[in-house]
């Protein structure tokens, strides 16, 4: 009997652990990771903040939380396995005045509910023991929440994967999915890949693989691009770890926050602006057919109707870094305009329900063989083994071993 083909369309970090559960616990399966860069990991794999999530805002019960909080343990292990760095710098939330208070007060019962360990309510007297240049009415300290790199940890089970007997296929962009007792994956460069099973696992483009599958065309991929700055390297002593805000519950962004990476830099940021373009990383870059594609939709209409306010500020905020510094000024105000420096921007693939709302939790659709991955915005790179895990459950072979 001929070995079982799957095929992951896709080498992120979500793709690649996939990739990587199947191998380990099936090694009879035959595991094709197809990638349309040359190079696996470009895209929101490598361009975020590196922050391991703990667990803090997501709905108790939601696939989130379930998610995030296994992911984080397998992680953590993956990390000392591999001797990736993998740093418990925690992170500080701060209100700044009542009404953030009652928002963080929410928040503290959720991280309660999700099994956070060790979260602190801490007094505005009391958050300078933590961030000493910071100040603000009350915070809220998880001293676990950690930072990666998560293109390192991705490229890493990508390695895992093909020495286990994967075959990776990069330049691989996908233009067709014709679904049948088996399923033929055509590439734009004329290239054919056969599967029994397929995963789709595209980020930024996962609705529209998943409708070359068949799938429903909502949820879709709205792209928002998360532009940042950079503290100067003289006044990176002002931040020890992660400073955030408290978010706002009515959108999926956390507002502008100050990171410190694993290579010791500290972002400020991000803000979300609409991208003109899946891989719309700069302002100059417009996609024609994804504008038109925006504008026709009804769903998108809808959505920019209700946040019209909120749209316009931000892309206001993107036209210079008076925003960012004024940002960044709320909590730490020995920030000076001298001390912030442009960074690389990131593009976030958000999904947009028919009805005009975005998606907040993860989501997952199937099509006969085909398993679409369709919405897995942060924090799918932290819950990226546990979704590996589900993965490999939904599909009927067993978990990875704890």
């Amino acid at each position: 009997m001929s070995p079982e083909r799957i095929a992951v369309i896709g080498a992120g970090i979500v793709g690649a652990s996939i990739a990587r559960a199947l191998v380990r616990t099936h090694p009879g399966v035959e595991v094709t990771i197809l990638e349309k860069e040359q190079v696996p990991g470009r895209h929101q794999t490598s361009r975020n903040s590196g922050v391991v999530h703990a667990g803090l805002y997501y709905l108790p019960g939601s696939a989130k939380a379930r998610l995030s909080r296994r992911g984080v343990a397998l992680l953590r292990d993956y990390c000392a396995e591999k001797g990736l760095p993998y740093l418990e710098v925690g992170k500080l939330l701060i209100a700044l005045d009542e009404p953030e208070e009652a928002r963080l007060r929410v928040i503290a019962e959720r991280s309660s509910a999700n099994g956070v360990p060790s979260v602190r309510w801490l007094s505005g007297a009391e958050l300078t023991e933590v961030e000493p240049h910071v100040r603000g009415r009350c915070g809220l300290h998880s001293p676990t929440t950690a930072i990666v790199d998560f293109g390192r940890v991705a490229g890493s089970m990508v390695d895992d994967a093909v020495s286990d007997g994967a075959r990776l296929l990069t330049g691989f962009a996908v233009t067709g999915i014709d679904v049948g007792r088996t399923t033929r994956i055509t590439a734009a460069s004329g290239d054919e890949v056969e599967a029994d099973r397929v995963i789709i696992a595209a980020g930024l483009h996962a609705d529209r693989l998943a409708a070359l599958a068949g799938d429903t065309a909502y949820p879709r991929i709205v792209p928002f691009r998360g532009e940042y700055h950079q503290l100067a390297p003289a006044a990176r002593h002002l931040v020890k770890g992660l400073i955030y805000p408290v978010p706002d519950p009515r959108y999926p962004f956390l507002g502008v926050h100050l990171t410190r990476r694993v290579d010791g830099s500290v972002l400020i940021g991000p803000n979300a602006v609409l991208a003109l373009a899946r891989e719309g990383y700069t302002k100059g870059v417009i996609d024609v057919r994804e504008l038109r594609g925006l504008i026709s939709d009804k769903a998108f209409r809808e959505f920019a109707r209700r946040n019209l306010r909120t749209g316009a500020a931000e892309t206001w905020g993107s036209l210079g870094r008076r925003a960012f510094l004024n940002g960044a000024r709320r909590y730490v105000p020995e920030i000076r305009a001298a001390d912030i420096q442009p960074a690389p921007a990131g593009v976030r693939a958000q999904a947009l329900d028919a009805d005009g709302a975005l998606v907040e939790d993860f989501r997952f659709t199937r099509v006969g063989n085909v398993f679409c991955i369709r919405n897995a915005p942060s924090p799918a790179a932290t819950a990226s083994l546990a979704i590996a895990d589900m993965v490999v459950h939904e599909l009927g072979l067993p978990l990875l071993l704890d």
